[in-house]
């Protein structure tokens, strides 16, 4: 590449950042105090069928808090705050939307208090799944015991997604459990996890799996071999191949993959 072509794509570059800065500060000299208090009071009222666009001065605030801590968590109360008053079923869709953005651990609560019911339960955890407090984490695993199989199944999978370590031990009770969705979650989310603790915990539970869930163990193991592989785990994850390689009742395409899984970690170096 010559001199030319690098200082034209830096060149480019400046002019990109600032184009995205100044995206930022029109949309912060876009927003307006009196219009994002009247967006919070249509929340109150606000349902299925009302113009999205009532609520666009809290999308722009949202933006416009970016990089300033102290007015993103006092937005960030005010969400709380509403989502803990009695707001329609769609008004909680926005504001848990809304904390998916901006929330910290001051919006757990409120969030969790949701995870339960199965109008509101697939929302809040998803909102929980990005915050990045290990609070959120907690609340999570917390709620397992008190909800169905079919909310559980999709709490498992939130558990999974942010590669909590902690929750080895939970899910590892879960691959045992009557509901077959429940049980292959909990595999799916060990394999995420991908950590030796979560290939020991596949490890011990593919010895005694029952037939149904040979395979999701099997897809969750070479899942955490890859992953334990490009963390430089090499003697673990050569183990995991191993072990599904040396299983006579699982299936043909289980072996090819855990030999050609072997094949590459051999030629790791």
């Amino acid at each position: 590449m010559t001199n030319k072509n690098i200082a034209t794509m830096t060149v480019a570059a400046g002019a990109a950042v600032m184009a995205g800065a100044k995206a930022l500060a029109d949309e912060k000299a876009k927003v307006d105090a009196a219009a994002v208090d009247q967006a919070f009071e249509t929340l109150k009222t606000y349902d299925w069928g009302v113009d999205r666009k009532v609520m666009k001065p809290i999308d722009q605030a949202i933006i416009a808090t970016h990089g300033d801590a102290a007015a993103r968590k006092a937005l960030e109360k005010r969400l709380v705050d509403t989502l803990n008053s009695d707001i329609s079923r769609s008004a909680q869709d926005f504001v848990c939307r809304a904390l998916r953005t901006v929330g910290t651990a001051q919006s757990v609560d409120a969030l969790a208090a949701l995870l339960p019911a199965k109008e509101t339960s697939h929302i809040a955890r998803y909102a929980l799944e990005r915050i990045p407090d290990e609070a959120a984490v907690d609340a999570l695993r917390d709620a397992l015991p008190e909800v169905n199989a079919k909310l559980k199944a999709g709490i498992i999978g939130s558990l999974g997604s942010r590669g909590d370590e902690h929750s080895i031990k939970a899910l590892y009770k879960l691959l045992g459990d009557d509901d077959i969705l429940v049980s292959k979650n909990a595999a799916q989310s060990l394999g995420l996890i991908g950590t030796s603790k979560a290939a020991k915990a596949l490890s011990k539970f593919a010895k005694k799996a029952p037939a149904n869930m040979k395979v999701p163990i099997a897809d969750a193991c070479l899942s955490c071999a890859e992953l334990l592989l490009a963390d430089g785990d090499k003697s673990k994850a050569i183990a995991l191949y191993k072990n599904l390689k040396a299983d006579a009742t699982m299936p043909k395409h289980v072996t090819v993959a855990a030999v050609k899984g072997m094949l590459t970690a051999a030629a790791r170096k």
